[in-house]
């Protein structure tokens, strides 16, 4: 499933999409950013309540498909110039985050 059709199929918000035909293979949840950082793998949906800069430098690092903020997080002004800047599709949701991970499971098969 690429960026844009689990976007579409969970109605989520766009704040930036860098690749939108990339394939999402699985998904992770963490908020701990270190700790993502060394763990979180590649293809991925990375779904986080974090959104400052950081999060952009930690994607860059980890390279997943995507970064769900969910919750109804809004990133800040320094995470939108990073993530244009380094391509990271930035996406966000009202979904808490087990009801989101739940979701992407079940359009992932």
């Amino acid at each position: 499933m690429t960026v844009k059709e689990l976007s579409d199929a969970l109605g989520l918000k766009v704040f930036y999409m860098e690749d939108e035909d990339r394939e999402v293979e699985g998904g992770y949840c963490g908020d701990l950013l270190s700790w993502v950082m060394g763990r979180c793998p590649e293809e991925v949906a990375w779904v986080t309540i974090m959104s400052n800069q950081n999060v952009a430098a930690v994607a860059v690092l980890c390279d997943p498909a995507c970064v769900i903020l969910s919750e109804g997080v809004q990133p800040d002004g320094e995470l939108m110039e990073k993530a244009e800047a380094s391509g990271v599709n930035l996406l966000g949701s009202d979904m808490d985050e087990f009801q989101l991970c739940w979701r992407i499971k079940e359009q992932l098969g």
